[in-house]
């Protein structure tokens, strides 16, 4: 299969199951379920691996036990973490509230500055995906789409106004709705339609706008058409991972030469999985429909 890189985090999450939904000013019972991997690079990177592809992750831990049982598990798990930087921070727990409905809040911590540095040679890659705001993914991202004309680069929408060369770009509807109107109090331009507004943050490279949107499902617009195929539906048990899993979904498709229509399909059903699952990163289930 693939040679896949993520640039993406890694993380130690530590979940909550709390008695009832969230109200503000509420006191909360809840349950310790303890910690899990977690994080884009877990959830996204461990779905293509049982999806047999090789998969290097780029990411940023620390040296201390926490650290060492983040390597230890996504190591056994099969990723490839020889390409992870260790700073001498304590690696800290992410804090995932989970409500009696599968919904999630997520509190995190301030991380440190990542800087990824000079860029590798990319032509031992066929894919690489960035969702991360690490320092330097400009310039990765840049390098293998210059350095290797076959290389499928795909991205998240950063959450800031920086740039994000790649021939996809990936976001949901809420996060896209957050950064037109960041952009908009920022330059007073609105009204730019879906794919000019992608590009102008993915560059001439862009090729396909994925706007994810829940039950909704998804939509891909290009220079010129869109193209939108529906959610799958499943019993949400726990909606942790369910974007990290469609864009493995379409990552897998797309290096397997199938269409973007096609590909967000298989994203669909990986994502339909993750919701119906208890945890965030694929577990027995999704190999099992792999096995399929």
């Amino acid at each position: 299969m693939a040679n896949v890189m993520l640039v993406a985090n890694l993380n130690c999450d530590r979940v909550l199951q709390l008695k009832e939904s969230l109200q503000a000013g509420g006191r909360h019972h809840y349950q310790d379920l303890g910690r899990r991997l977690g994080g884009g690079g877990a959830n996204t990177g461990l779905a293509l691996v049982y999806a047999g592809h090789q998969v290097t992750l780029v990411s940023q831990v620390g040296r201390d036990e926490t650290a060492d049982w983040l390597l230890a598990e996504a190591s056994l798990k099969g990723l490839n973490c020889s390409l992870l930087q260790r700073n001498d921070i304590t690696t800290p727990e992410l804090m995932l509230l989970m409500t009696p409905d599968g919904e999630r809040t997520i509190i995190r911590p301030e991380r440190p500055a990542f800087s990824l540095g000079p860029a590798p040679d990319f032509t031992r890659w066929d894919g690489i995906y960035i969702n991360s705001s690490a320092q330097g993914v400009e310039q990765w991202s840049t390098a293998a789409l210059e350095q290797n004309d076959a290389i499928l680069v795909v991205a998240q929408l950063p959450k800031s106004h920086s740039q994000r060369p790649c021939q996809v770009l990936i976001t949901s509807q809420s996060d896209l709705d957050a950064h037109i109107a960041s952009s908009e109090r920022a330059t007073g331009i609105n009204d730019i339609p879906p794919f000019q507004y992608a590009k102008s943050i993915a560059g001439v490279s862009l090729e396909y706008f994925i706007v994810t949107d829940g039950e909704n499902g998804a939509t891909a617009y290009s220079d010129s058409e869109q193209e939108s195929v529906p959610a799958v539906a499943a019993d949400v048990v726990d909606t942790t991972g369910a974007g990290d899993a469609f864009a493995a979904g379409v990552i897998s498709g797309l290096l397997a030469k199938l269409s973007i229509s096609e590909s967000m399909t298989v994203g669909a059903k990986w994502a339909a999985i993750a919701v119906a699952t208890a945890s965030s990163v694929p577990g027995d289930e999704f190999q099992a429909f792999l096995a399929q």
